[in-house]
Parts: structure tokens; sequence; C-alpha cells
């Protein structure tokens, strides 16, 4: 019967980091798409926090794509292995977007 308890308890662990990992994702994808509308990074950093929690955030570029990663220590029973968690999303920024107008 322990057995059987810790490989559930291994199982949930394991899904409780998909589910963290997935937030994070989509998280970083909203402050991307934030910073990639010209909002200042201290807002979209405050709202990435407000919906994951404490984690760092790093900022960058690549091209014409601004790119948010975050990483987090893992929650759950999974904390216990040190764990860390990591979300990144990429938007188009606006100069890059053809903001002039025109046909297409």
């Amino acid at each position: 019967m322990p057995a059987v308890l810790l490989v559930l308890a291994f199982g949930l662990g394991a899904i409780e980091v998909v589910v963290q990992q997935a937030r994070l994702t989509d998280a970083a994808a909203d402050g991307a798409r934030s910073l990639a509308r010209g909002d200042a990074p201290t807002t979209a950093i405050t709202r990435m926090a407000e919906a994951v929690g404490d984690v760092s955030t790093r900022i960058g570029g690549s091209g014409d794509f601004i790119c948010v990663t975050l990483d987090q220590s893992a929650a759950g029973p999974a904390a216990l292995t040190l764990l860390s968690v990591t979300g990144k999303g990429c938007a188009l920024g606006d100069a890059a977007s053809g903001e002039g107008g025109g046909d297409r």
C-alpha cells in the first residue's frame, strides 16, 4: 500500500508541474503581448506576478519579437526536488507589425 501511495503522489506532483508550466507560459505570452503593445515593463511584470505569483522574469528580443521568460520553483510535492519550472512567450513588436497602416 505505501508503494501505491508513493506512485500516486509522484503522479499528482507531475500533473501539478505540467499545470504550473502551462500557467507560466500563458502569463509569459500575455506579458510579451503587453510589452509589444508598448506597455511599460513594470506594468507587464506586475500583471504577470499577479497571475502566477513570485517569479523570475527575463525580457529579451529576437529580431522583431519581444520574448518573456518566467522561472518559478516547482509547487506542491515537486518542491522537494528543487525543480525549476519555466514558461516562455513571444510577440511581434509594434514597430515590426506595420503600424503605419497600408494595404496588405
